[in-house]
């Protein structure tokens, strides 16, 4: 948000999904993400800011498909972008401790 040259909103909220899932949505309100980047932006090394690396969304997703889920995002109808993920609150089978 921070290249957009004016103070930004960002607003994360949660909330329980039946008895064994968390729900998170990051909606930010910074540069538009344009409707043919959504599946992008997750790809590394793919950016859209002059100072990106581009490795902050796929290694955020590779995390979390890790706990047995999928990170994902919405373009907003105003600038920015919505981030959503679910996560089951009991760890799965799949994880190590």
């Amino acid at each position: 948000m921070k290249d957009i040259g004016a103070p930004g909103k960002l607003t994360i909220s949660s909330h329980q999904n039946g008895d064994d899932q968390l729900s998170v949505t990051v909606a930010d309100m910074g540069i538009r993400l344009e409707p043919e980047n959504v599946e992008q932006i997750f790809r590394a090394f793919f950016t859209s800011k002059s100072q990106g690396t581009g490795m902050e969304l796929p290694i955020s997703r590779s995390i979390i498909e890790s706990h047995g889920d999928r990170l994902w995002a919405i373009p907003n109808t105003v600038p920015g972008a919505t981030f959503q993920f679910v996560l089951p609150i009991e760890p799965s089978a799949r994880q190590t401790v």
